[in-house]
């Protein structure tokens, strides 16, 4: 799944884009309470009434945040340092995650600019906070004096200790300044890579407009050119002499349309080879990034990148990352094979022996096209059964069967809200009061983050005895809406992944940590998209699905045939998609491992592993690491999907598939998972969650037991008996 999680490396430096908190006592916000109708700025934030606003939001955080530095130098007790510590990065982080948040949604450029501007600027003031002494011996006080109280007080002076010195505040004066250096360096390359794939996503224009499916015109530019053999002077009647074509923007979403629902061969070929090379610029970009982090990592005393990242994950090494990779890619190769073969030959059969190869731009097309032909799937049948606004219902039927709450939409103050389209929910227990609030941006618009993800706004803390903040969250998605219809209905891969990013929201809204450093999703890398890979099984289980799932204009319950086709149809080529994850992941592993022979060239490495370790054929002139922004975001961490997946696998077999809507189902997802954010030990939780086993244990560090994952999507069956249908 495209997926970016605004997580962070749990420090209060440049990674602290995952961690939007808001001091209660200085950046009050009608979001923590029911909209009263007050007028409000941006997110429910005074500040952000108007695009200057950002200016004060800034200066206001800067005031606060010496006011605490101030009171921390004073030595107080360690329980209070801690306490100030994370409210420091509360302070901090809620203006660079409201801004990063505004740079990648907001309409007008004005807010962008501002935004963008209020960036610098934090980032700026970062640097003192990140080089800061007193601060680094007032957190290693508190560390060491054994007078904290509580379990996660001693774990949150550990990371707060830990993340200093992973920004270098250790070192000596001038490899200290190196250090922040190359971390702003890396953010402004960072984004200079999103950007340039928003700027430079590609396109190829198709005449005439029949040779793209009608269901996906929608999605595509209506253009026109004169007709052959006529000219400007010759010209009468417009419609009689133009010709109607189709300009295809190659970004990712359009891209996996056309390849899989377009007969004409030539039309994906050209597609997928624009795609699959643009944006140029991002070649020196990403070479950039991987000498700065490199150099970053050395100065650490690290071998390299992924070396420098997983300390503070699971698996603790890049040699278990890897040894894991490898285990994994070969007990998957055989059964990859067989699937390439049976689709090499079905293109055959159609195509005739002409066909020697199955190329790259075939592969999503033959594929959707057997497993249509195979389970009699009709997808805008599927998509008759799946109208958004009965997909949010699905999201409302898994808090109140699972946790006992209300998931409603509320309405928002004047001047909160950045388009027309936004809604904003509020998680709501019958008992606990209000849980939290999460806005939906779903629909796409030009210069909107392209993909789906889950932003931040403000995370949980306890604030006293009697007041904790509530966190706020924002799902993104880019759902397109038809000509042909005012409703939205998604096809099941689209279902899949509203299930997956709400799993992230929700282990947002349901986390009740004393810090905000633990809420949520900050936790280790390797461990974040447990939740949210869960939360895609309830998108396929027919149990589920039959209380939502209704006919847009019948009302009919979709019929558990149907279900099963789908899932029998998703896994009829999981071997493939698993290699494909395998594949990214260890490209991931090598261009942030051990430094390359200079120059590296990594189009050759990309090329290399998927030889290596694909059953598809790679085409020489394309370079997919130019706009795979998961290795940006990431950056040795890509194999967390992996793991999540076989810890998900697991999790579901053994606690939720008896009975997954279950009240006490969800009592113990809350209680001994959600609810602990990064507080605790990823192991501990996982294994108080569904017991031994889950997890074991290789070369000092953990991977993630397969057997269940293996065994859902057959690939043990298939090892032995050939493609399982």
């Amino acid at each position: 799944m495209w997926n970016l999680i605004r997580r962070c490396d749990l420090n209060i430096h440049l990674q602290c884009l995952s961690k939007p908190f808001i001091n209660h006592r200085h950046f009050k916000t009608r979001a923590v309470d029911r909209q009263n109708g007050s007028p409000t700025g941006l997110y429910g934030f005074d500040h952000l009434k108007s695009p200057k606003g950002f200016q004060r939001f800034v200066d206001e955080a800067i005031e606060r945040s010496g006011e605490l530095v101030d009171f921390i130098s004073g030595m107080p007790s360690s329980a209070e340092i801690i306490r100030a510590m994370d409210e420091i990065s509360d302070t901090v982080c809620s203006v660079v995650d409201s801004a990063e948040f505004c740079r990648q949604t907001h309409p007008a450029r004005e807010y962008v600019e501002e935004a963008t501007k209020a960036s610098m600027r934090i980032n700026e003031y970062l640097h003192f906070l990140n080089t800061n002494h007193t601060l680094y011996n007032a957190v290693k006080k508190a560390e060491q004096d054994g007078h904290l109280l509580t379990e996660e007080a001693c774990r949150a002076a550990r990371y707060f200790r830990i993340d200093f010195e992973k920004g270098g505040i250790h070192l000596p004066s001038g490899k200290l300044d190196r250090v922040n250096q190359l971390n702003l360096h890396a953010l402004q390359l960072c984004r200079e890579y999103g950007e340039n794939i928003i700027i430079d996503p590609g396109h190829v224009d198709i005449f005439p407009a029949s040779r793209i499916p009608r269901p996906i015109q929608h999605l595509l530019k209506p253009i026109y050119r004169l007709k052959s053999g006529v000219s400007k002077e010759s010209l009468g009647s417009l419609d009689d002499e133009q010709e109607k074509g189709f300009r295809i923007i190659t970004e990712p979403h359009t891209l996996s349309s056309v390849l899989q629902w377009t007969a004409d061969d030539q039309v994906r070929k050209l597609a997928y080879l624009k795609g699959n090379s643009v944006p140029h610029a991002n070649h020196e970009v990403l070479d950039k990034l991987i000498a700065s982090r490199h150099e970053l990592a050395k100065i650490m005393g690290c071998k390299s990148c992924a070396e420098f990242v997983m300390k503070l994950n699971m698996t603790s090494s890049p040699e278990v990352v890897v040894s894991f990779l490898l285990e994994m890619s070969n007990m998957v190769k055989p059964s990859a094979d067989t699937e390439f073969k049976t689709i090499r030959n079905l293109k055959r059969d159609i195509c005739g022996q002409r066909c020697v190869d199955l190329e790259p731009w075939d592969e999503a097309y033959y594929t959707a096209m057997m497993r249509s032909s195979v389970h009699r799937l009709n997808l805008s049948v599927v998509a008759s059964y799946f109208s958004l606004p009965q997909c949010i219902e699905g999201l409302k039927l898994l808090v109140e069967s699972l946790f006992g709450a209300n998931f409603d939409s509320v309405p928002m103050a004047p001047g909160e809200s950045w388009h027309p389209d936004v809604l904003k929910m509020c998680l709501h227990h019958p008992e606990e009061g209000d849980l939290g609030f999460l806005y939906l941006d779903l629909y796409s618009r030009k210069g909107k983050y392209p993909g789906c993800a889950t932003f931040a706004i403000k995370g949980g803390r306890k604030i006293s005895d009697t007041e904790y903040q509530l966190p706020v969250m924002a799902l993104v998605f880019n759902f397109s809406r038809s000509h042909h219809s005012s409703t939205v209905r998604l096809n099941h891969s689209e279902l899949e992944t509203l299930f997956h990013e709400f799993g992230h929201a929700l282990h947002a809204l349901l986390s009740r940590t004393d810090y905000q450093h633990f809420s949520g999703t900050r936790v280790a890398l390797d461990f974040a998209e447990t939740p949210s890979h869960l939360f895609e099984y309830y998108a396929r289980d027919y149990r589920v699905l039959r209380k939502f799932a209704r006919h847009y204009s019948t009302g009919e319950v979709i019929p558990e045939k149907l279900v099963k086709s789908l899932n029998r149809a998703r896994d009829m080529f999981a071997a493939t998609e698993l290699q494909r994850q395998i594949f990214f992941a260890l490209v991931d592993q090598t261009l942030f491992g051990e430094q390359l022979p200079v120059p590296s060239n990594t189009s050759s490495i990309v090329a290399h592993l998927k030889r290596q370790h694909c059953s598809g054929k790679h085409v020489d002139g394309t370079h997919m690491q130019i706009r795979f922004s998961h290795f940006i975001t990431y950056g040795a961490g890509y194999y967390s999907y992996l793991y999540a997946k076989c810890f998900a696998a697991t999790v579901w077999k053994k606690l939720c598939e008896e009975d997954p809507l279950s009240p006490a189902t969800g009592t113990a997802l809350r209680t001994k998972l959600l609810q602990h954010g990064g507080a605790k030990e990823p192991a501990d939780l996982l294994t108080d969650l569904v017991g031994d086993g889950i997890i074991r244990y290789r070369n000092g560090g953990i991977v993630p037991d397969i057997s269940s994952y293996l065994e859902e999507v057959k690939l043990l069956d298939r090892r032995k008996t050939g493609l399982f249908l």
